[in-house]
Formats: C-alpha cells, structure tokens, sequence
C-alpha cells in the first residue's frame, strides 16, 4: 500500500484534537484541505476513520486503531527529532501537559519554576481539566502528560508516579467562630451552608461519599469550578468545607480562616504524574518527569 505519509501526520492532528478546525490550524492548513486528505485517506485504506455529526467528529473502531498505532509512530519521530536536536546541547522541546487546579497549586507551580530555570528551551502548553478529562485528553493523545488528584481510575497502559500526600482539612470563617472551639462530629455540622467544588469532579464525589458513610448527604449552598476559589468562598463567610491543608495554610496562618476539628478523618489524597506507556517519550518529558520526582514523598497534616 502506497499512501502519502503526510495524510497520516493530517490524521494524527485530526485525532489528537478531534475536530477538524483545530487540527488546521495545528498544522497551518485550511478545513477544506484537512477534510480533503482524510477522505483521500479513508479512499486509500478502504475504510471509514471518522464519524461525522451535528456534536463534531469521532473515530470509528477501525479510526482509534489506526490512531493509536500513528500517535505511537508521531511520538517516536518526535523523540528521535528532539535527541538529534539536543545532541550537543540543552534539552529543549514542547510538553503539553494537563493538570487539575489543585495539583497546579499543590505541586506544579514551584516545580514548573525550577524545571524552567534549568531547562529554559522547554516550552509548555497548560491545560485545565478535572481529573476525569485529564486522564481522558492523555488517553487519546491529547497531552502528553497529566498532572491530577485521586481519586481516579485509569486503564492498564497508563503508569502513575505519586508526586505528593495531601490531608483535606475543614476550615471556616470568622462568622463561624463557634465551630472551632470543641471537636464535633461531622453530621453536628449536616445543616451548616457549605462550599464544594463543583459535580463534575472527582473531590465532589469524594466528599458526597464520606458524608454519606457518616449518614448525612452532601447538600452544598455553593459550588465552585476551581480549588483557588475555595478559600476566598469561606473566607468570606460563605459556609464552610473541606481544602488541602497547603492550600488553607497561609489563610489560616493569617488568621482569616479557622480549622474546624472533626472527629471523622477524610482519606490521605496523592497528587499523581500520569503517562501513557503506548506511547514513546521524548527527552524532554522524560526529563520532567524525572524532575517531579526528584523530592520525597511529603505528607501535610
């Protein structure tokens, strides 16, 4: 079979992003012309790749197969290009990268930092999801490496590697003083306005289910898109709720939040650096990789 190897580097872009106007403009091309090699394509394998409808694109089964197989080529090209490249000297490339605001506060930012200052030629493109759809964009060849909390569920060829332990304690503001002055028990605290990230997210479920072992349900006055909203909500007297001790800890050091002692413990979370094994790495990615888990393991009480 004698198919131009640039439909498939117009495939993979189309897969990567599944949608047809991003993969264009990735590869500086117009959507006339993307759609015109897929079809080529499609015409050369004897075989329909992707689905088309009114919600976008998806790959057929015949597609994700044909994907998986580019994607890992794509990635060992693109490994090889960046090892001749930094054969003589610094490490330099472009890691996109998916990460949930917690771990960005938690973990990325001071490492992002001092990567950078080691490793200037390295670029990064930072994408925001939940957990979820972070392990779902590296599952499909989207990002090239994902940063996220527990809990979470992820298929066989994806590797974890635990970056940090991290206790969520619950804090309040000044208006719920009364709180913090003996320990309670959670359900004490059933009625109480509280704050909570949103329902798309793996710490809502979390927290639904510990309040549900603990015989109550999680009825939350306010949800939030994002972990550095939290604070600022109970800060102002909001209601009440569960945050990472590091994040609380400066607010709480200033004395404009208060911890809230409870009898029942919320279970130890990991923030994780997950990668995809089908695919090959390149230097850089190797190196950050190895970067992130260069400090032990802490545990914030």
């Amino acid at each position: 079979m004698n198919v131009n190897y640039e439909y498939y580097k117009v495939f993979y872009y189309v897969g990567r992003y599944r949608n047809i106007t991003k993969a264009a403009q990735a590869l500086g091309s117009s959507q006339p012309n993307v759609t015109r090699v897929i079809k080529l394509l499609e015409n050369e394998l004897g075989c329909q790749l992707l689905l088309r409808s009114n919600k976008g694109i998806a790959l057929t089964e015949k597609g994700e197969l044909m994907y998986e197989r580019v994607a890992a080529a794509f990635f060992q090209i693109q490994a090889a290009e960046d090892e001749l490249s930094q054969a003589g000297g610094q490490t330099e490339g472009t890691i996109i990268l998916g990460t949930t605001e917690t771990a960005l506060h938690l973990v990325l930012f001071e490492k992002l930092k001092h990567f950078k200052q080691q490793n200037p030629r390295v670029r990064f493109k930072i994408h925001n999801y939940s957990t979820r759809d972070a392990i779902r964009e590296l599952t499909r060849g989207a990002i090239d490496v994902s940063v996220v909390t527990s809990p979470f569920q992820a298929g066989r060829h994806i590797r974890s590697q635990k970056l940090l332990a991290f206790q969520d304690v619950l804090i309040c503001g000044s208006g719920y003083m009364e709180l913090t002055r003996r320990k309670r028990h959670l359900a004490e605290l059933a009625d109480y306005p509280w704050v909570c990230l949103g329902k798309n997210t793996v710490t809502y479920d979390m927290t639904s289910d510990f309040f549900l072992q603990n015989g109550i349900v999680l009825r939350p006055d306010i949800e939030v898109a994002t972990s550095d909203l939290m604070v600022p909500m109970i800060q102002n007297n909001l209601g009440i709720g569960y945050v990472p001790a590091q994040l609380a800890q400066p607010a709480v050091a200033a004395g404009s939040v208060f911890l809230i002692p409870v009898h029942e413990q919320m279970a130890v979370r990991k923030v994780c650096a997950l990668c995809d094994t089908r695919r090959g790495q390149s230097r850089c990615e190797k190196e950050f990789l190895a970067f992130l888990s260069q400090d032990k393991t802490q545990y914030i009480s």
